[in-house]
């Protein structure tokens, strides 16, 4: 019955059932019972957070603390506390498929990047891509650019013209945070423990969405707004090479607002009831470390 309803399935003839993406969600949203962390070691969490020196080690020793107890791999993304708002944009055209963005940024503060993009374009496209961005963007908070951007790429495609798809693909490249500086992450080896996880041609793509970090920037934009603990099970995400994963989400804040998002990687079958408490706890007392602070 549990097999007809889509709830579990059997991933190949000799296989026992197992659950499915659609059993894990009705698990977790319906019959999960959360387990309370043991306030001793909470506490010794606090103290732990009040000794870190500076904000990167504090969000260092977050991740470790995230990868240590539940033993899945932890992330944290770095504060966004530099309000940066849309001046002006403009392009110009490289070679092999590259082009210069010149980003001007609240009181006149200039950004080069270098993007690569799929195809070339001419200074014509180019130009009609900037005076949309422009139009369109101007005067925005870039993080509120990228929530927008993303709202825009789940919207129907067929009704966009040639220049608006250009430019929204573009952007995506473009108003995204620095790779190398998004988020701190600890304990990816971790997940080589996990049968599930051990095939060398699906670790491979997704430590090396780790290192690029594009995907999971996108991924953890869609949970900073978002209130509690989300959860993505398997393909929910979005991206293919975590499609026998989970990651379990929270925001945390100061002065009520929301400056990123912190969580943990494991496969599909993490002990949820577990893993749900530690983030939101853990989310609310890195809230408390960086409003002492301010």
């Amino acid at each position: 019955s549990l097999e007809d309803m889509g709830f579990v399935e059997s991933p190949h003839t000799s296989a026992g059932r197992v659950p499915t993406v659609q059993g894990y969600r009705f698990f977790v949203d319906s019959l999960i019972s959360t387990q309370d962390l043991d306030p001793a070691r909470i506490q010794n969490f606090e103290i732990e957070l009040d000794e870190q020196k500076d904000t990167q080690s504090l969000i260092a020793g977050v991740s470790e603390y995230l990868s240590g107890i539940t033993s899945l791999a932890g992330i944290v993304t770095l504060p966004r506390m530099k309000h940066m708002e849309l001046r002006q944009v403009e392009f110009l055209p490289l070679d092999d498929n590259r082009i210069l963005a010149i980003l001007v940024t609240n009181q006149q503060e200039v950004q080069n990047r270098v993007l690569q993009l799929h195809r070339s374009y001419s200074p014509v496209e180019l130009n009609q891509i900037a005076e949309f961005l422009n139009t369109r963007f101007s005067g925005k908070d870039l993080r509120q650019i990228r929530k927008e951007l993303l709202q825009e790429l789940k919207a129907d495609q067929q009704s966009m013209n040639k220049t608006m798809k250009a430019a929204i693909n573009m952007a995506e490249e473009l108003f995204v945070e620095d790779e190398s500086e998004g988020y701190v992450m600890a304990g990816e080896l971790k997940l080589m423990e996990f049968e599930e996880l051990s095939n060398i041609n699906s670790l491979r793509d997704i430590f090396e969405a780790f290192t690029r970090k594009r995907e999971m920037i996108h991924l953890l934009d869609k949970c900073v707004d978002a209130q509690g603990v989300k959860i993505f099970i398997g393909e929910e995400s979005g991206y293919k090479v975590l499609g026998e994963c989970s990651v379990v989400t929270s925001s945390y804040s100061a002065e009520g607002k929301p400056l990123g998002v912190l969580g943990v990687i494991g496969p599909t079958r993490i002990p949820y009831k577990k893993v749900i408490p530690i983030v939101d706890v853990t989310a609310k007392l890195l809230s408390a470390a960086l409003k002492s602070r301010s």
